[in-house]
């Protein structure tokens, strides 16, 4: 059984602890309140992913992050944390985390520290409760594309130029809208937008960067290379 070990988070990773995941909710939109996906049965299953940092300090740290498989039936094409639901011998949601990450991106869990486990937040497409565990790469190895029929695409990007004003957007779409960022052509949305949007916040570290133009999130996509299925 994995445990949080707070304590060892290093000194600059510290400030990126504590954020209120009621203020992430409101930020990534609450399933009840705004739809643009039809109404899915709900599933309620646990689910957990995994905010992992590297680095020495901000200057040169990074979160590591996946593209989904654009044939993946939910979130195709989307940048995500390694995740997903969990299974019966799953001891504690940050088993979870790691388990998944290794499924998908080959993450030795020998090298990450858990650090924090943040309260339930829903999935807007489902409602479903998902735990976001960060933790932090205290030795980091090779990750890879482990799971190629879930994952295409795995990479560190760099949480300066994750700051870096012009790397920034609001996006829309209905009544909705929310923060992106822009990485390697990529746009980073929805869910794992809004959970980077607010460490950034709650850390100190963002730039002022353009929060107020909301770009329409379909034009959006077809700029990057998500290659998304929207409805």
């Amino acid at each position: 059984m994995s445990r949080l070990k707070p304590d060892l988070a290093p000194q600059w990773l510290r400030p990126a602890m504590g954020v209120d995941a009621a203020a992430v909710q409101e930020r990534i939109g609450n399933r009840h309140a705004t739809k643009f996906v039809k109404d899915l049965p709900p599933v309620r299953k646990e689910a957990a992913v995994l905010v992992l940092f590297k680095g020495t300090s901000f200057d040169d740290g990074e979160v590591l992050l996946t593209h989904r498989s654009p044939s993946l039936r939910s979130h195709s094409g989307q940048i995500a944390f390694p995740g997903g639901r969990r299974d019966p011998e799953d001891a504690t949601l940050v088993d979870v985390a790691l388990r998944e990450a290794w499924e998908e991106t080959g993450l030795d869990s020998s090298t990450v520290t858990p650090l924090e486990q943040w309260n339930q937040l829903q999935i807007r497409a489902t409602g479903n409760p998902v735990s976001p565990v960060t933790a932090f790469w205290h030795a980091p190895g090779k990750v890879w594309a482990a799971s190629p029929d879930e994952t295409d695409d795995v990479f560190t990007f760099p949480l300066r130029e994750l700051a870096e004003p012009t790397n920034r957007l609001m996006v829309g779409f209905g009544p909705w809208k929310g923060p992106a960022f822009r990485a390697n052509d990529y746009l980073i949305w929805g869910f794992t937008g809004g959970i980077l949007s607010a460490i950034l916040e709650h850390a100190g570290w963002e730039s002022e960067w353009d929060n107020n133009s909301v770009h329409d999130l379909h034009g959006a996509l077809k700029r990057s290379r998500n290659n998304e299925k929207m409805t």
